[in-house]
């Protein structure tokens, strides 16, 4: 069975109920009970760019709250451990070793990498909301860093998630994949796109799909999701049957086509060798919900 320990970043194809850390929403507007967890807590420390202090070969570089003499002012509230252990967020503002969130979610266990992930979206929020959308104050953090207020108007303010799809898309032999220009040079991945308002999931699957590749979209089913707080997506996975038909790149993507199996499990295999430039394309990151949809059309098609 998968344990905290040795799990990837990602929660997909795990038990849909596993949590690294209890978020305790209880506890965030209970200051006395927050300080009272800070002593023993396990405490993150972000820089102002979101980098965590740690690196990949030997994880976060974590402090205990005793380390600082009180709780410090601003301090994200992220959870609780199985055992019971606060986790909190502050600022990083030493000359620790720093790492970005996608190597840490590479490297980092699944705990660790996903109270990484937390924080940086909550640090991400912060930066960006800092006065209110209503009237312009100043807005301050509260409850544990989870609510803005304004100063001014009152106005409660919460962290935001922008929800995208992604899709596994398949005519029954072939998977649908592309590529956006800016990528490493030879990686694809499925489709995906943000959702937009007024719209279904199952509408922006089939939205997504038309514009990007010109492929409609007959049938779609959600498998799965992830936290990409990179900054702020919820991709949603789906996978979809697909009518036949001529691929029409749009300007979104740099190409798209149909891959056949054979392409994908080559691609597959050279990775777990390690031997990339043998592949006739390049994967979409192992960490990523859209690696996993690949795997998962793979199997469900075997």
């Amino acid at each position: 069975m998968t344990t905290h320990a040795d799990a990837p970043y990602s929660l997909v194809g795990l038990d849909p109920c596993l949590a690294p850390l209890d978020r305790a929403d209880a506890l965030r507007g209970d200051a006395n009970a927050l300080a009272g967890a800070w002593p023993q807590a396990w405490v993150l420390r972000i820089d102002g760019e979101g980098r965590a202090a740690g690196d990949a070969e030997h994880g976060p570089s974590l402090r205990r709250g005793t380390d600082w003499p009180a709780m410090p002012a601003g301090a994200d509230f992220l959870g609780l451990a199985d055992d019971g252990t606060a986790w909190f967020a502050t600022t990083l503002d030493d000359d620790a070793p720093r790492i970005d969130l996608r190597s840490a979610a590479h490297a980092w266990p699944l705990r660790e990498a996903s109270a990484f992930a937390t924080a940086h979206a909550l640090h991400h929020w912060h930066l960006r909301h800092r006065y209110c959308g209503s009237c312009g104050g100043g807005v301050e953090f509260v409850r544990g860093g989870w609510l803005g207020r304004c100063l001014h108007c009152g106005r409660e303010h919460y962290p935001r998630t922008d929800p995208a799809v992604i899709v596994a898309a398949s005519d029954g032999e072939r998977l649908l994949m592309g590529r956006q220009a800016a990528w490493p040079p030879r990686r694809h991945s499925v489709i995906a796109g943000f959702v937009e308002p007024g719209e279904t999931l199952e509408q922006a699957v089939a939205r997504e799909v038309m514009e990007e590749t010109g492929i409609r979209i007959t049938r779609c089913r959600y498998l799965g999701s992830q936290p990409w707080p990179m900054p702020t997506s919820l991709m949603l996975g789906f996978i979809a049957d697909a009518d036949l038909g001529e691929v029409a790149c749009t300007d979104e993507l740099e190409s798209a086509r149909w891959f056949t199996r054979e392409e994908i499990v080559e691609a597959l295999e050279a990775e777990a060798r390690g031997d990339t430039d043998a592949s006739p394309f390049l994967l979409p990151s192992s960490i990523s919900i859209a690696h996993w949809l690949v795997r998962e059309w793979l199997r469900e098609t075997a």
